[in-house]
């Protein structure tokens, strides 16, 4: 195997479909990129066959971890954590923490996914908590990273700013985006507006040497007023249920079971154009694949329902945060903060004990 060659565990048997979806994905992935080896995590028998029934890449591409368990989309955590330590899931992140692996990736349960990887890889120094972050589709025609979406309910200023800088971190290194612009989700732009913590978090931002625009409101994050959008992990999973739940109602119109009468079956055929436009742009599929953010390792969440071409979309954002160094640029960018914020309390610009991200 190259140097060179991009290690992928994979959680074989995770998720609402499990096999049938990621052996597919991870075969069509190796077949387009000759740089990437996969380790499959799973029962060894049950991800033989499924790759019999895909026709995968002649090269030496692959390589079985055997696991005797799965963890369920409705095990709890401490059944995940502590019971079934033989899982698909455990030994897919266990392979990075090895340093058999550059990342991991799991449909599976996302409260376990997260548990467990945080209890194996342990988080970076500087971070308390890690972070969910995805991209969501905007008119602009890019997307718009939003973190977090639902790891941590209850956080503090210092958490909104860590989750700012790993927000940041990821789209200046895996997107490209030269100084990402930052914005602090909330109720208005006013710098008045806001909980206390929000109130405190943005001055925070505004003293931590990030591209902080300011406050920004829902409608920004489809809008594209900003590249990384920053809130609790309460707000964010409520907006992307409430995103997801709009692209299903554009699918189910789209299969006319909205038009009932002939009016409306008329002014369906006329929009219908234009739905299908929506529809491919705001197509959560390729927009698959959470990056969970703040731990030692690489660690990428698909969607549970996820089919093999979002899972596919899945492998690329983590293929991607390992060819362009996430995880050593977020430590680097972690760093910087630090100094930022000692420079913005000698100054005066913020209390003392606010100076330090980790709480």
């Amino acid at each position: 195997m190259p140097a060179t060659d991009i290690r992928i565990a994979v959680d074989c048997m995770g998720g609402d479909v499990g096999l049938p979806v990621t052996i597919p994905a991870a075969v069509a992935f190796a077949q387009r990129n000759a740089d990437t080896r996969f380790l499959l995590a799973g029962d060894p028998a049950a991800i033989e066959a499924q790759l019999q029934a895909s026709q995968g890449p002649t090269r030496d591409w692959y390589e079985i971890l055997p696991a005797s368990e799965v963890v369920l989309m409705d095990d709890s955590v401490e059944v995940a954590l502590r019971r079934k330590k033989d899982s698909s899931m455990r030994i897919a992140v266990q392979a990075v923490k090895d340093g058999r692996a550059d990342a991991c990736i799991s449909a599976g349960n996302t409260g376990a996914w997260m548990a467990i990887s945080r209890y194996v890889l342990k988080t970076l120094d500087g971070i308390d908590r890690p972070a969910i972050a995805t991209s969501i589709p905007n008119v602009k025609g890019g997307a718009t990273t939003m973190l977090d979406l639902g790891a941590n309910v209850d956080c503090t200023a210092q958490h909104l700013l860590q989750f700012a800088i790993m927000g940041s971190a990821l789209a200046s290194i895996v997107d490209h985006r030269e100084q990402p612009t930052l914005g602090l989700l909330n109720i208005g732009e006013e710098v008045i507006k806001g909980n206390e913590v929000v109130k405190q978090a943005a001055e925070l931002l505004r003293a931590s040497g990030l591209n902080f625009h300011g406050n920004v409101e829902g409608d920004d994050i489809c809008k594209g007023t900003v590249d990384v959008i920053v809130c609790d992990g309460f707000v964010g999973n409520v907006v992307l249920k409430s995103i997801e739940g709009v692209a299903r109602m554009i699918a189910t119109m789209l299969r006319g079971e909205f038009t009932r009468d002939a009016w409306s079956m008329a002014t369906g055929l006329l929009a219908k154009p234009a739905l299908n436009r929506l529809r491919d742009r705001v197509d959560n599929r390729r927009y698959n694949g959470a990056a969970l953010l703040g731990l030692r390792g690489i660690v990428i969440k698909s969607h549970g329902s996820a089919d093999a071409y979002a899972f596919g979309w899945a492998l690329q954002r983590a293929h991607e945060a390992v060819q362009n160094g996430l995880l050593d640029g977020t430590t680097r960018a972690i760093d910087n903060l630090r100094q930022s914020l000692r420079d913005a309390a000698a100054a005066g610009d913020i209390p003392n004990d606010l100076s330090d991200p980790a709480t």
